[in-house]
């Protein structure tokens, strides 16, 4: 790899510290940040407030036109973070990666030092799949066979809540299973393997694909009808890169909870497609998507749907999910905002009012089924917390924020 520039440009990184077992904030944790090279030379050392978050710290990074094309040099700066509360081992995360003009948010679930529990292995984060070397795709059908032999437990599309990714390759029976929500998987893979500073229309169009490969393998029951108990691989041979523990980007995260409920589908087709993609400089793939090409057509004004049609046929279409597992009410179909009101309403004031108590900035509302200001108010801070856009009005990606939120503090849903 060829010697990296000076970092003349910024990124910005919050760090959100969370209870690894219920997934309440930590408050006044110490967060050091360092360079990866320079471990021992802390350049930042900064607090998380009442919501377990640290504010957004401007970081050195490369130029951004070196993650707008292929090249030999590195397009991140990478940084290592150290986060210390009391009662609780210390967390070490390694491999940051922060890319110029985006926002970074790293994770940083920490666990309760309650004696004889080993000390907490650290997070390492590794190259990204445009940077590093990783084995290529080994391609697969992209319709599977379906037989009437009862083997696909699926009649139909489910957003599942939780998917079981094994850290390996199928057959590696050393590898970690990892219990992970869906939104957090895709979120995690899209970060890992395409780069934020690209164009709106080519994140939306890969993430559409990562999610319809992702939905084919659960939609077939592939691993499990193999006789594995798991959803998904890590391994890029196999299915998509995934990291513990890494950082994901705000621009990534916010299409992902737009579009988390569509996938891809042909004519005639049940079930999602399985749409694979290569890189397109280290790895040549015929008929697939090619991330740097996707990058390419973003930058000259395609659409997410013209995008994906490029590369994989006129008759690939978004279709959208029957059925959204694990959340206590679906989205009325309409934006809530002040005037509301109804069983929805109450609804939503239900789920924000049970998050405000761990949550202590958002104001405490009464589910009285009226969306009045407070309610405007106490969602405006919620969309502040997390990373949404301050809007005071709960639309679908806020909706399903908030129940995604709302089960993880509760743990009130069944995984699928």
């Amino acid at each position: 790899m060829a010697t990296n520039p000076e970092p003349t440009s910024r990124g910005l990184l919050q760090i959100n510290v969370v209870n690894i077992q219920n997934n309440f904030p930590i408050r006044n944790a110490k967060v050091t940040i360092s360079y990866t090279g320079e471990p021992d030379r802390p350049i930042e050392e900064i607090r998380t407030n009442s919501s377990g978050q640290t504010e957004q710290v401007s970081l050195p990074a490369p130029p951004v036109e070196y993650s707008l094309e292929p090249s030999e040099i590195q397009p991140y700066s990478e940084y290592n973070i150290l986060v210390e509360a009391e009662g609780f081992q210390p967390l070490a995360i390694a491999g940051t990666e922060i890319l110029a003009d985006s926002t970074a948010l790293q994770p940083a679930a920490m666990t309760p030092d309650t004696g004889g529990i080993p000390p907490e292995e650290p997070v390492v984060i590794p190259e990204h799949t445009l940077y590093g070397n990783y084995p290529p795709k080994i391609a697969e059908a992209e319709i599977k066979p379906v037989s009437e032999s009862g083997e696909i437990v699926l009649s139909r599309v489910v957003v599942p809540q939780t998917i079981v990714v094994h850290d390996g390759v199928p057959t590696d029976r050393t590898a970690r299973d990892y219990y992970v929500p869906y939104r957090d998987y895709i979120k995690n893979v899209a970060s890992s393997e395409i780069y934020s500073t690209w164009p709106q229309a080519t994140i939306t169009a890969n993430v559409l694909a990562i999610m319809s490969f992702t939905l084919n393998r659960v939609y077939t029951e592939w691993y499990r009808n193999q006789g594995y108990d798991f959803t998904i691989t890590s391994s890029t041979a196999f299915d998509h890169k995934w990291i513990y523990g890494r950082n994901i980007f705000q621009s990534i995260s916010e299409v992902v909870d737009e579009i988390f409920d569509n996938y891809l589908s042909r004519p005639g087709v049940r079930q999602p497609i399985l749409t694979q993609y290569c890189d397109g400089r280290q790895v040549q793939c015929p008929n697939w998507m090619t991330q740097w090409g996707s990058c390419s057509l973003g930058e000259q004004g395609y659409s997410p749907i013209e995008i994906l049609r490029y590369f994989y046929g006129e008759n690939m279409y978004v279709n959208t999910a029957e059925q959204i597992a694990g959340i206590p009410a679906s989205w009325p179909g309409y934006n809530l905002t002040v005037g509301s009101s109804g069983d929805k309403v109450r609804q939503l004031q239900e789920q924000l009012d049970a998050i405000a108590e761990v949550y202590s900035a958002i104001p405490r509302i009464s589910a009285d089924g009226i969306y009045g200001q407070q309610t405007a108010n106490a969602v405006r801070e919620f969309q502040n917390i997390f990373g949404m856009p301050q809007t005071g009005v709960v639309d679908f990606a806020t909706w399903y924020r908030i129940s995604h939120i709302y089960v993880g503090i509760t743990r009130i849903a069944e995984l699928v």
